[in-house]
């Protein structure tokens, strides 16, 4: 097989068993790995492990070529097939990423050290706990000085950790609910660091304020179940934004700046170092439309202008958004002076959980109807209402939605039900008897299994996708890294496909059920 000129056919013979398509360029890519005596015959004794290996994975052209790449970068190829030969793990591991996530194996070829790091017993076995995750990036920081190297430190701290979650999540070491909770652990950890770096460089040419600054997550930060290539919802809140900074700079001098454009050069600052990209990445995609007037409105608020923009939409007469009762449903403080944050999120319960009579249930349900007609309508015009695990018929957005309006509607009466976190609230609404067993086990199964498809779409290329493949392909690969594969059954896709199906019809029966008042019989009105 090492054999250099042999004929097409004869490659096809020996090549296509093992999966690839492109036999030739696959070929090409054993031939320069074997670019001398030594390494040849280290690539020899590997080489049947390396083939079985790359036929397990989800794409065995792209994982050969990465692996290629991967041992080129990493200088020493003999002695890589040599240590591989010896460690079948390390072998799968880089298999199964290279067939699976080009965005993973390149993180694997720019840092070819990372292998050996991300194979240890403690990291590949379990999940990185905050004070670990906090504690490395405190070392990490220690000798930089400049705001712009140690953001950078950030992005590449990112890089690695999400290469050791993605593993995780692509060998089945980690479930669903650990995978998302990882990620965001390591979100908010990040966030605290930017704030801190960009609260440090402000410190030191206009002191520090008077009061406290909070970063609120929102949506799947907020209710620590991120995906692997989200937005990051967040909202700024500063205790007050009258007075000034106070203290000396690190020049000597003594400094001040009105709180309401230290806040909001904070805010800016936080955005922007979350957002930038450079070199070496960037860190996360922000978006802060969910702040009071969403596009239109400041970037950041003061407490009391917080409080008075949400106690007006409980007023006679007022504009009140619906939707915003079931966005604080998640608001989380992940940075900054976290009191604060609690402070307003306690502020904002009776506007959250109104009680019955004056939150107007009825009203409530015919939003989130309108809202998810007008979902409908974009992914019916994409072609999408099947294919997008999110927001198509029976997909995510529904699951979230019936949680979040059965909490939004019962949650003054019932406190023990107010939860950010959907897996862990739909156990609360099935103890307060607010969903049947049956209907728990099909929201929660439908829930996993839409969050792992949505997972291996996005750590393809670390995009924000949600719509399964239209190439038959694709769509087969989708389906080997979710782990189905050929058999007695029928082919992998077809299998995913059917559980996919079988989970979506079972997910819109319940919204429906949900939104159109039947499940509010006895407790409300349904709407007419």
């Amino acid at each position: 097989m090492l054999a250099s000129g042999l004929d097409d056919m004869s490659v096809g013979a020996l090549l296509r068993p093992y999966g690839f398509i492109d036999c030739r360029h696959a070929d090409a890519n054993l031939q320069a790995l074997a670019d001398d005596p030594v390494t040849r015959q280290h690539l020899a004794d590997l080489l049947e492990a390396l083939l079985q290996a790359l036929a397990a994975s989800a794409d065995p052209d792209q994982a050969l070529d990465y692996f290629e790449r991967f041992a080129k970068a990493g200088g020493g190829k003999a002695a890589l097939f040599s240590y591989l030969k010896t460690s079948p793990a390390a072998l799968n591991l880089l298999a199964t990423v290279f067939g699976a996530s080009p965005f993973l194996s390149q993180i694997l070829i720019r840092n070819p050290e990372y292998l050996h790091w991300v194979t240890r017993t403690e990291i590949l076995k379990r999940g990185r706990t905050r004070s670990e995750l906090a504690g490395d990036l405190r070392v990490s920081l220690l000798a930089l000085r400049s705001k712009e190297r140690r953001l950078d430190a950030l992005r590449r701290f990112k890089r690695r950790e999400l290469l050791a979650i993605g593993v995780r999540d692509l060998l089945g070491l980690a479930s669903v609910e650990q995978t998302t909770i990882d990620l965001s652990i390591l979100s908010e950890v990040l966030i605290q660091q930017v704030y801190l770096v960009c609260r440090e460089s402000l410190a030191e040419r206009y002191g520090l304020p008077t009061n406290g600054f909070t970063v609120l997550a929102m949506g799947k930060l907020g209710g620590g179940e991120l995906n692997f290539s989200s937005d990051v919802d967040l909202i700024y809140i500063c205790g007050s934004d009258t007075g000034t900074t106070k203290g000396t700079t690190r020049t000597g001098r003594s400094s001040r700046l009105p709180h309401a454009i230290y806040f909001r050069q904070l805010a800016q600052d936080v955005t922007q170092a979350l957002s930038e990209v450079t070199n070496e990445g960037y860190l996360f995609r922000i978006d802060l439309r969910l702040r009071p007037e969403g596009k239109s409105g400041e970037i950041i608020a003061s407490f009391s202008r917080m409080r008075g923009y949400y106690r007006g939409l409980c007023l006679p007469g007022a504009r009140a958004q619906p939707w915003e009762r079931l966005a604080l449903i998640k608001a989380s403080p992940i940075a900054g002076d976290k009191a604060l944050g609690r402070r307003f999120l306690k502020m904002m319960q009776p506007f959250v959980y109104q009680a019955s009579h004056a939150g107007s249930p009825e009203v409530l349900l015919a939003e989130v109807r309108r809202i998810k007609r007008l979902i409908d309508e974009k992914m019916m015009g994409r072609g999408e209402s099947q294919r997008n695990v999110k927001l198509g018929i029976g997909g995510i957005r529904e699951i979230e939605l019936v949680v979040q309006t059965l909490q939004a509607v019962f949650g003054h009466a019932r406190p023990a039900i107010r939860e950010r976190n959907t897996i862990k609230a739909l156990s609360k609404l099935r103890r307060a008897r607010l969903i049947s067993p049956e209907d728990h086990r099909v929201l929660l199964e439908g829930y996993r299994f839409l969050r792992n498809v949505e997972h291996k779409l996005q750590m393809v290329e670390e995009q924000q996708t949600h719509t399964l493949p239209a190439d038959p392909m694709e769509l087969r690969r989708c389906a080997l890294r979710l782990g189905y594969r050929d058999g007695e059954e029928g082919k992998a896709m077809d299998r995913f496909l059917r559980d996919q199906d079988h989970c979506t019809s079972r997910v819109h029966e319940i919204f429906t059920r949900t939104v159109t008042g039947a499940r509010f019989v006895g407790a409300i009105s349904p709407p007419r």
